[in-house]
């Protein structure tokens, strides 16, 4: 039986989330991760863990609206702004990785949905897939600095179990 390339697509989303693979889910790298653990940066040259979910959330968001035919986020002064964060406390950080799930959530069930040409767009920019499989690619890109900061930190497991 062939795949679909949504079907691809599909189950690397969930890799890149909530499915251990050649490395840990974003999902992995966050839990047990407190408000405190979350706002601390690794000296000037490296972002908070806290920023960058909410960075990720950012592009989530705008790719889920477009998907949808929803109206655009504003568009960040620069992609650094999108590395913001504006608030703090225990409820404010569960808040922010909650919103980020749910919005991953959210685009699985689009990307669920995309038909085998989503690679043909008639639209200006990149294609529904390209734009999936760029978002998949950030996303581990990030995680893997997100794994970083928290050896940093020393709130990274020395040994981890996985399936």
């Amino acid at each position: 039986m062939q795949n679909k390339i949504s079907d691809v697509l599909l189950q690397n989303w969930d890799y890149a989330m909530d499915v251990e693979d050649w490395a840990p889910p974003l999902s992995d790298a966050l839990q047990g991760v407190d408000s405190i653990q979350a706002s601390w940066k690794p000296g000037e040259a490296g972002n908070s863990i806290w920023e960058t979910v909410n960075h990720l959330t950012y592009y989530k968001e705008r790719l889920l609206n477009k998907l949808k035919g929803l109206p655009q986020l504003p568009d960040a002064e620069s992609n650094d702004a999108t590395f913001t964060v504006t608030a703090s406390g225990e409820e404010a950080w569960e808040q922010a990785v909650a919103k980020l799930k749910t919005i991953h959530a959210s685009l699985r069930e689009v990307i669920e949905a995309l038909e085998e040409g989503i690679y043909d767009w008639g639209g200006s920019g990149h294609a529904p897939g390209e734009e999936v499989m760029s978002l998949i690619l950030h996303d581990s890109y990030h995680t893997g600095q997100i794994v970083l900061v928290r050896k940093l930190q020393g709130s990274w497991p020395s040994h981890r179990s996985f399936n």
